[in-house]
């Protein structure tokens, strides 16, 4: 039997198990985000998913975009780094569970989305139970201590790099969304194990094809080896998903590497966070 609540296995290693020096940590790094001025209305989000202790300063840069406001759906889209025998994967679980409280996920949408996946490919989502993907719940905090009020969550972990898959799970995600308060989220890292200058480089790279709004330029950057984000497939699945319901431009926030943190400048990781935005014309 499967439990209602899926149990943290991150809670203590990727970030703290308790729950006033988690909300402080997560608080600090919202509140020591600098952002540029933003023209429009935040539809969707990319943030990193290291270790809080790694990319949380970066991360806290796209969720300060939505700090004090009010989402009734968070989807949050991420890499499954595991293998499971499925291209789209979601929690069988009722709720995610974090030192910072219950998370519930929105079933009925969840069934919605699954089913529009269907009629626009062959795919279809899979339900996992007891799942150790630490890329989607490592975005929680964050959203728990950002956002105003409760939310339900939509979580898919995309295993799959198919750019077909990408797109279809997109084009299902703006269906769904459709007239909903809702907010897209997806969980990147970007460059990964190169020298910093390198991976700055790369980064670079992967971060312009975001700033372009370019769901096909993220897959041309990866599969030419110009830039890297292991969450690829997520980032462009959010991306057509944004466009869809109406988004119209990226801004990018905050890039660092983990060299920041740990002064290893030999060997590191690249964290973007980007505010996807919808402009309301006058």
């Amino acid at each position: 039997m499967v439990a209602d609540v899926r149990p943290s296995p991150i809670a203590g290693t990727w970030y703290s198990a308790d729950p006033q020096r988690l909300a402080h940590q997560v608080d600090a790094f919202l509140q020591s985000a600098v952002l540029p001025p933003l023209s429009g209305e935040v539809i969707g989000l990319v943030s990193p998913h290291a270790g809080h202790r790694y990319s949380g300063r970066t991360a806290g840069h796209a969720f300060r975009a939505v700090q004090g406001q009010h989402f009734d759906l968070v989807a949050v889209i991420s890499p499954l780094h595991g293998f499971y025998p499925a291209d789209l994967l979601t929690t069988a679980h009722k709720a995610y569970g974090t030192p910072l409280g219950t998370v519930w996920v929105d079933g009925e949408v969840l069934d919605a989305l699954d089913e529009n996946i269907k009629v626009i490919s062959d795919k279809k989502i899979q339900r996992i139970s007891n799942d150790t993907e630490h890329s989607l719940e490592i975005e929680l905090p964050f959203l728990q201590r950002a956002l105003e009020g409760e939310f339900k969550l939509l979580p898919v972990m995309v295993r799959s790099q198919s750019k077909s898959t990408a797109r279809a799970l997109g084009e299902a995600l703006g269906r769904v969304l459709a007239g909903k308060r809702a907010l897209l989220v997806a969980s990147t890292d970007l460059s990964h194990f190169y020298p910093e200058e390198t991976a700055d480089q790369l980064d670079a790279v992967m971060l312009k094809q975001i700033a372009d709004f370019s769901p096909d330029g993220v897959f041309r950057a990866e599969e030419s080896g110009t830039g890297f984000a292991c969450g690829y497939p997520a980032v462009a699945a959010v991306l057509w998903a944004a466009r869809a319901l109406g988004g119209n431009s990226v801004e990018i926030l905050h890039h660092s590497t983990s060299a920041d943190e740990t002064g290893d400048r030999g060997e590191v990781v690249g964290y973007g966070a980007a505010a996807i935005l919808k402009q309301v014309s006058a």
